[in-house]
């Protein structure tokens, strides 16, 4: 299997792995989604709905893969998405923390673009 299809499930299986991990803490009105763009490989797990009169909509986490490394752009796990990515079998030099700048990305183990 070439790389970029490798990524593609590691993402879509971590990303719905988490999905229905947060469905279950069943907060009534906001529903838990992923959406998965294949073409262009952008991938996201979010929430959407209503918590009372309140909308309530996020992205908790964005990927995508660019010139085949993954690209953390948003990140709000607690472990961390990049170690999931880690454990599942990336190497740190195929990722890529997005949403540090630029200047900071030398500092981390992994790749910096």
């Amino acid at each position: 299997m070439d790389k970029l299809n490798l990524y593609r499930e590691i993402i879509e299986k971590i990303l719905s792995e988490y999905r229905d991990w947060a469905a279950g803490a069943n907060q009534i009105g906001v529903q838990e989604c992923v959406s998965f763009d294949q073409d262009r490989h952008h991938y996201f797990w979010f929430h959407v709905g209503w918590d009372g009169k309140r909308r309530d909509f996020g992205v908790t986490v964005y990927l995508k893969i660019e010139q085949g490394k993954i690209w953390i752009e948003e990140d709000w796990t607690k472990q961390g998405i990049a170690n999931e990515l880690l454990d599942a079998g990336v190497p740190a030099e195929d990722i890529v923390l997005g949403f540090q700048h630029p200047s900071k990305r030398p500092f981390t183990e992994f790749a910096i673009a």
